[in-house]
């Protein structure tokens, strides 16, 4: 099967699922556009357009085949064909939405972001929320200025088993808690092979899918949806699954920053990573161990991609260690918490997801958001509650990369003494574009 039959056969599956097409009996249809549409992308545009409140007027990818592909599915659902684009400033220039949903790689976040909210429109964009730490702030600074609603996709934020979760941890019945670890294991063994560096396929613009990132050499491993591993375009499992478990912890605690942070890791196991004219490798850690020092507690995150899940309590999640017992916070396997005092009944919770079939809970946070935008509160999942969990990932990629730890004034977003580190906090973008300020 060829790639443009696959995607095909894969949008018709999901096209088949029973939608509701029409308007809602009450609230406003907002006019949305999706920028990158794929998988991911178009998750989300499909719990829009279910909800009735969402009218999907334009797609904007770099690859044309999956903006074909994509806006026939849209066709398919609503009986409305979608303009499609490969530029997203001329999708926000000529179509003036009211809502953008950004789904594109983590580089390209806060630029897309920035734009649509000039543009006048409210941004669901996924997690994280910058590829850097001044990116993250420029997006949190322009939301501010245009006063427009940003939903990030940390839907654990308002998943029913990490709500009530969350109510029991802040109850107080886990006692004290002096350190919590956060927790994703898993994936494949042994050394990497490299992956040939061949000419981008047709469909696809290369140049513009690098955009303000270095333009490496184009490989199959990379596009579609392998990004993350590249630190080009993502920053690895920290960068990934770490935001939803920093999130939680952070969530729980109330703090806003740490005082320290240290990270160690490597690719014992996935071997050196490999970048010259004939051939590459993915360059993220294939296991990372980062210390958060907080005033009265201390946040362990750790990932490795390989060894299986061994004797771990989950593979997925974050632990919270107190005076009165164990509480567990997992994925698909909702929450528990183990008692100190022997005797002591266990308590648990089944998880709950709006979607069983991918584990995840992005209606009610697409509710949320549109409820946001009708009332003016901030959303759930806003940006300033993302931007900050974004940052103890970036931070834990800082000290991986220089090699010690860093002392963070989280008021200043500033380290403190060390300009080999603040340097770190942005990056050059390649030119034309601009880095944001």
């Amino acid at each position: 099967m060829n790639r443009r039959a696959f995607l095909a056969t894969t949008a018709a599956t999901f096209a088949s699922a029973p939608y509701i097409l029409g308007q809602a009996k009450s609230g406003k249809k907002y006019r949305t556009a999706l920028i990158g549409a794929g998988w991911w992308g178009m998750n989300i545009l499909r719990v829009a357009l279910e909800s009735g409140r969402a009218e999907a007027v334009a797609l904007a990818d770099v690859d044309s085949d999956v903006l074909e592909i994509s806006a026939d599915e849209i066709l398919g659902l609503t009986g409305s064909q979608p303009k499609t684009y490969k530029d997203f400033r001329e999708l926000l220039s000529a179509e003036k939405p009211e809502i953008v949903i950004i789904a594109t790689p983590d580089h390209w976040h806060a630029l897309q972001t920035i734009a649509a909210l000039e543009a006048g429109a409210h941004v669901f964009v996924e997690k994280p929320a910058g590829h850097t730490i001044l990116e993250g702030r420029a997006m949190v600074n322009a939301a501010r200025r245009t006063g427009r609603a940003v939903q990030v996709g940390l839907h654990r934020r308002i998943g029913p088993h990490h709500v009530s979760g969350m109510e029991f941890l802040k109850s107080g019945k886990v006692g004290q808690i002096g350190m919590v670890r956060m927790v994703v294991t898993g994936g494949a063994d042994g050394p990497e092979q490299p992956s040939e560096n061949v000419p981008p396929p047709a469909e696809l613009d290369w140049d513009f899918y690098c955009g303000p990132a270095p333009l490496r050499p184009y490989c199959r491993n990379i596009h579609p949806g392998r990004f993350r591993n590249y630190l080009d375009f993502a920053n690895g499992t920290l960068g990934d699954w770490g935001v939803h478990w920093l999130d939680q912890m952070l969530w729980w605690s109330e703090e806003k920053w740490p005082r320290k942070v240290h990270c160690s890791g490597g690719r014992s196991i996935l071997g050196p990573a490999i970048l010259n004219d004939k051939e590459q490798t993915t360059d993220a850690p294939d296991h990372q161990v980062a210390t958060y020092e907080f005033t009265d507690f201390t946040a362990v995150w750790e990932h490795r991609r390989f060894g299986g899940t061994g004797t771990d309590l989950s593979p997925f999640g974050t632990t919270f260690y107190g005076t009165n017992g164990t509480f567990h916070m997992g994925w698909r396997d909702g929450w528990t918490f183990h008692p100190k005092k022997k005797g002591e009944a266990v308590i648990h919770e089944d998880p709950r997801f709006d979607n069983e079939k991918d584990g995840h809970n992005v209606p009610p946070l697409w509710r949320d958001f549109l409820d946001a935008i009708e009332t003016g509160r901030a959303p759930v999942a806003n940006l300033e509650v993302a931007h900050l969990s974004t940052n103890l990932a970036l931070l834990g990629m800082l000290s991986h990369k220089l090699g010690r730890a860093v002392t963070w004034n989280g008021s200043e977003e500033r380290i403190p003494d060390d300009a080999e580190a603040n340097a770190m906090l942005r990056r050059d973008y390649r030119a034309p574009w601009l880095y944001p300020v």
